[in-house]
């Protein structure tokens, strides 16, 4: 596992210190002795609010199809045709605005796991989004996130790394609590805490290089690093990044920040882990159906997804993609029938979408059905697929962490869907664990 030594260094020493970078590059072994280092990199994207998972996957077909016109008079998709849904597997297909996330699918990079959230009942934003992103439905008071929890059990990441965690954005998630290696940025140009006068700043950061590497202690080792991630950083003018490919992405912070994400995925600074949101999915009123403020988002969501895949999509050291494993989720969907303000309420059973090098594209899970006896409490979609099953198998087979006893307290019932493609570790579900917490200088 990965010892947190820049966050610690970042969180404790003056911000100013860490922005005076040296100019030399002296890259900190990111390997590990005797053992085959994972550099999967897992890319979590929260959709705040609630997002209607009844209108982004949508019945097409069967009794379902009528129940669903039936509850949905206004906001229904049609099941074909012009502005109608993209088809998936038969019963279900897509929303019209979600046609790049339809080719993803269609090229077997996607995977879409319908019904899928928690089995706690809960209509609450705040609830729902804590216990979610902490790994503990029906409890927010871990003092870490399930990601953080994962990075504290992994037995396979170098004992240091310049920046394993990103949290976009100013705020950092649930998911990270408890992680003193996260950096929270809004974009790539803004890690550069630089200060004072222009002219003392060749002298500072020359003096600061010299200082943190005339050492071996780990404040030391955590000030090199964190000088040599800033200097990659700066090196590589941020603001003057090409995508790939011809990757083009959607305009605003959510396309930003995923250009972001995949500049820092290709700088040598060992990224294993980074977190996203996209917000605005809270649609009481003037939902939209084929069209609108629901359908903008859509497309959003899917202009993104794909370009972040084009970008990251190479060949030999430059394929990315193969190393990338993207989760899409969101607290809880919507109500089944629509309301009188032409939207949606809370509800409960959502949807989680897996993008990926090795991902097996396709539908997966159990659809619960849509007659009123097959409705969660009468009233939403039930779930079918605890969300924690999905990330279970990409921290097995993707990450090479077994550890879910740790990460997801109490939770036992792990078997892989097949969304992707790895080694089935033996699930390890006690809770007892050596980890190696931060150390952090106050």
């Amino acid at each position: 596992m990965f010892r947190t030594t820049r966050r610690g260094f970042l969180a404790g020493g003056s911000a100013s210190v860490v922005a005076m970078v040296g100019t030399g590059l002296h890259f900190w072994p990111l390997g590990l002795e005797g053992v085959e280092t994972n550099e999967e990199v897992l890319i979590t994207v929260f959709l705040r609010g609630g997002c209607d998972a009844l209108n982004l996957v949508l019945p097409v077909a069967g009794a379902d199809r009528g129940y669903y016109e039936a509850a949905r008079s206004y906001l229904q998709i049609a099941a074909s045709g012009p502005g109608g849904a993209l088809p998936l597997d038969g019963l279900l297909g897509l929303h019209p605005a979600a046609g790049d996330i339809h080719d993803l699918f269609q090229d077997g990079k996607l995977a879409i796991v319908p019904a899928a959230g928690m089995h706690e009942d809960t209509r609450s934003h705040f609830d729902a989004q804590a216990y979610m992103e902490l790994g503990t439905p029906g409890t927010a008071s871990s003092t870490t996130g399930w990601l953080t929890r994962h990075l504290q059990t992994a037995t396979n990441l170098p004992d240091e790394i310049m920046m394993p965690v990103l949290a976009m954005g100013s705020i950092q998630p649930a998911s990270l609590r408890g992680n003193w290696d996260a950096i929270a940025m809004r974009s790539a140009s803004s890690f550069n805490l630089n200060t004072g006068p222009w002219r003392w700043r060749d002298a500072q950061r020359h003096a600061l290089r010299q200082l943190y590497s005339d050492g071996s202690t780990w404040l030391h080792k955590a000030g090199v690093q964190a000088l040599n991630a800033v200097d990659i950083l700066e090196a590589s003018n941020p603001g003057t990044y090409q995508p790939s490919n011809g990757a083009v992405y959607p305009s605003g912070s959510f396309g930003d920040q995923l250009k972001v994400i995949a500049q820092l995925i290709k700088l040598p600074l060992g990224l294993r882990v980074a977190a996203i949101d996209l917000g605005g999915w809270d649609t009481h009123r003037s939902q939209g159906a084929a069209t609108g403020t629901f359908a903008n988002l859509v497309e959003d969501l899917g202009q993104g997804l794909a370009a972040l895949y084009i970008d990251l999509d190479g060949s030999g050291d430059e394929d990315y993609a193969q190393r990338l494993t993207m989760v899409v989720m969101s607290e809880f969907g919507r109500r089944f029938r629509e309301n009188a303000d032409r939207g949606t309420d809370h509800g409960h059973g959502g949807v989680v979408f897996v993008l990926g090098g090795k991902v097996n594209g396709g539908v997966y899970g159990d659809w619960p059905g849509l007659r009123d006896d097959q409705l969660y409490d009468g009233a939403d979609l039930a779930v079918t697929t605890d969300y924690r099953r999905v990330l279970s198998e990409i921290l097995i087979r993707r990450m090479g962490n077994p550890h879910l006893g740790i990460i997801f307290p109490g939770y036992t019932d792990y078997a892989p869907l097949g969304v992707v493609q790895g080694t089935d570790l033996p699930p390890i579900y006690t809770s007892v664990h050596r980890v190696h917490l931060p150390l952090v200088v106050r």
